[in-house]
């Protein structure tokens, strides 16, 4: 899928691209490419000149080289842009070529981003673009302001694993957690802690390339000072991040140690039983063993007497257990 996008009274508009007619209609400052296919990038390298190279959307490429500036002066940024779904929280890889100065190009300063996947963070950008004029000026401006919806989404995430975490813990902390409740609760911990991870690996991976466009020295003042604050905002996070961790180890740590209360609480059934009928088995043995023949046949009441002994001496265990509170 191939979408451009154009400014018009300050405002972002977006055009799908179906042919290199249309694509020949349009003066673009961003150029967004989802899982293109070799005819859209066929059209791109004719109408821009721009070669999108093979190896764009790698996942194996070393993280020195996700960062660099070409001769001719594109800028190629390759970043991580978090999807917080409920389901299968991923990140996907978007692979961004910034060209300011390339004379093949008809518009100078297009933003090129290529992705496999629909990425939440540009669907917020495209929306706040269209309803505040002037938030978009030039490729710089998109880019930097994906990176600032990238720490903002970021922030809502967080958000929302702190409502999803007190949820979690008003359960463990009520003191009756079975074991069915503390399968739940973990697998909810683990799937937190994994987005937690998740976020804190976008929001380093947000910072790195920020830095690099700040270093590469093609901001304006206020380009400039908006990348500081976006810096800023993502250390903000850090801590967030930091906090969540510790709480999902406690979280972690008071389940598992209702689950060892439960299973104790089964081994002390077991313990007890078996410690109650250690005198009954004892009264039986000794019972079985005083006869040369059958004891119906030396002693007719002896089997109700030793019923009735065993039955006692079980009790009497029992009695004492329950007085000590050791059955509670």
């Amino acid at each position: 899928m191939l979408n451009i996008f154009t400014l018009a009274n300050g405002r972002l508009f977006q055009e799908e691209i179906e042919s290199l007619e249309e694509l020949s209609r349009f003066q673009p400052i961003w150029v967004d490419l989802e899982s293109p296919t070799l005819e859209e990038k066929r059209w791109i390298k004719q109408y821009y000149g721009l070669s999108i190279p093979e190896d764009v959307m790698d996942e194996d490429i070393e993280e020195s080289a996700r960062f660099y500036e070409e001769d001719n002066g594109e800028l190629h940024i390759r970043s991580d842009f978090l999807i917080a779904d409920d389901e299968e929280p991923r990140t996907v890889r978007v692979a961004f070529i910034l060209n300011l100065v390339n004379d093949n190009l008809k518009s100078k300063g297009v933003l090129f981003s290529i992705h496999d996947e629909d990425v939440p963070v540009f669907r917020l950008l495209r929306m706040r673009a269209r309803r505040a004029p002037g938030l978009i000026e030039d490729a710089k401006e998109v880019l930097l302001k994906l990176f600032d919806a990238d720490a903002e989404y970021s922030a809502d995430t967080l958000e929302g694993i702190y409502i999803d975490l007190e949820k979690v813990s008003t359960k463990v902390l009520s003191g009756d957690v079975t074991d069915v409740m503390a399968g739940e609760v973990l697998g909810a911990i683990a799937r937190h802690e994994d987005l937690s991870g998740r976020i804190r690996r976008n929001v380093m991976d947000t910072r790195r390339a920020v830095s690099f466009m700040m270093r590469s020295k093609m901001l304006n003042s206020e380009q400039f000072e908006e990348a500081r604050q976006i810096l800023r905002d993502i250390d903000s996070l850090d801590s967030h991040t930091a906090f969540l961790f510790d709480k999902i180890n406690f979280l972690m740590d008071a389940t598992v140690g209702f689950i060892n209360i439960n299973q104790n609480k089964i081994i002390k059934i077991f313990s007890v039983a078996s410690v109650a009928l250690l005198p009954p088995t004892l009264i039986a043995s000794v019972y079985g063993m005083n006869f040369k023949l059958m004891p119906e046949l030396d002693w007719a009441l002896g089997y109700p007497y030793a019923l009735v002994l065993m039955a006692a001496s079980a009790v009497v265990p029992m009695w004492y257990f329950r007085r000590r509170g050791w059955l509670k």
